[in-house]
């Protein structure tokens, strides 16, 4: 079963204010995002997750090696786990709270019945993340677990020591807390072991950190992975749809195509609210360059053998086209995007439910890929793993 291990934590000193130097995660930032955390300060976390340069991968080693020596970032004294509570509003507008924990999840082989994917993953390039790493030794931001175990939540609702809180851009509030008792640290250690644990983010990382264990087996640190881990369970996950946009196809051949899969009527006056609405009326949504819309229901006998996801039925209904497909969250995006005229079209579909991720792992089965969008998105620099 998962190794779940408490460690000792490099951590912003407190001297340095969190909202300052902590950053969305690396693969959801723009340009415009990087340049905007790194003018909060000049430790801001993006200058060696996200480093510039001509040699960006040594300026990142020195800068983590510097602020190490200079105490901006400290070590814990002690093994601990860190808590993570995150307070927001999701999709429809109402007050949640999430919290799960960070510490080492070991690495487990391929094929493993421990440590699961849930979605099929697209051709990436790893080795940015693996040459920061092998820069570095270290993990910079966990990836997000989810764990099949009943009431992990409630052995974690008691606070730790409190480490330091604030909001963020999107107005979602983080706050952290240390957890060094050891007999608390070994009941969710125990808690997490008795159960798989399913990657909702970063499969990709967890891919090159088990490519580094296996090149770096003189450190000690190498053979497990930075990890936030939460129970897999309704109230502790609020789920976000990736929206697809199609290129190398003309919208006339889309449609035609469609058509054979979909009933399609026009839609009118398309906003924002649309996604809400979809999943009340159960369709997915065709959306052109000049911002008109087209309802899309499937016909239910063209897709008996094809699991009762919005991308499953989309991959099922193009495969014979195989357009070019980019995948974008959130509908501003999606309109921004449109915008640019190098899209043909965008299909904008439904949350996957918290049910089916759960029937997903415990059936081992794997969605399409970019399936899931999970929210909020967990902050970067709340908590380092030295690997040496």
């Amino acid at each position: 079963m998962p190794q779940f291990e408490p460690f000792r934590a490099l951590r912003y000193s407190t001297k340095c204010s969190l909202a300052d130097v902590c950053a969305a995660p690396y693969d959801v930032q723009s340009d415009a995002d990087r340049a905007k955390f790194a003018s909060r300060s000049q430790y801001n976390i993006v200058n060696i997750d996200l480093p510039l340069g001509s040699d960006p991968y040594s300026s990142a080693a020195k800068q983590f090696a510097d602020w190490q020596r200079t105490g901006i970032i400290v070590r814990d004294e002690l093994p601990s786990f860190t808590l993570y509570r995150m307070n927001f509003a999701d999709s429809t507008g109402k007050q949640r709270q999430t919290v799960g924990v960070i510490g080492a999840l070991k690495i487990e082989p391929e094929k493993s019945s421990e440590v699961l994917p849930h979605e099929q993953t697209t051709p990436k390039a790893k080795t940015d993340r693996l040459e920061l790493t092998r820069a570095t030794h270290a993990n910079l931001s966990p990836i997000w677990g989810l764990s099949l175990t009943s009431n992990l939540t409630t052995a974690l609702v008691k606070p730790g020591e409190s480490l330091g809180s604030f909001t963020d851009e999107n107005n979602v509030h983080h706050s952290v807390e240390r957890v060094t008792n050891k007999a608390r640290c070994a009941v969710i250690s125990k808690l997490i072991s008795q159960s798989p644990v399913v990657i909702a983010d970063g499969h990709h990382r967890y891919a090159i950190s088990r490519t580094f264990s296996a090149e770096a087996k003189d450190l000690g640190g190498a053979s497990s992975v930075l990890c936030y881990i939460n129970e897999l369970i309704d109230e502790q996950l609020s789920v976000a749809a990736i929206h697809r946009l199609y290129s190398d196809i003309g919208f006339t051949a889309l449609v035609n195509q469609l058509a054979k899969y979909f009933e399609i009527t026009e839609l009118q006056n398309i906003d924002a609210s649309v996604i809400s609405k979809m999943d009340a009326q159960q369709h997915l949504t065709l959306v052109s360059p000049d911002g008109t819309a087209k309802v899309l229901k499937p016909k239910p006998e063209m897709f008996n053998d094809v699991r009762n996801l919005d991308s499953a039925m989309l991959e099922h209904a193009l495969s014979a086209l195989n357009p070019t497909v980019v995948y974008q969250h959130g509908y501003r995006e999606i309109v921004e995007q449109l915008a640019t005229a190098k899209f043909t079209a965008a299909v904008l579909i439904r949350p996957v439910s918290v049910s089916e991720i759960q029937r997903t792992a415990r059936e081992g089965l794997l969605m399409p890929p970019k399936s899931t969008f999970f929210t909020p998105k967990l902050q970067t620099g709340l908590v380092l793993r030295d690997l040496n």
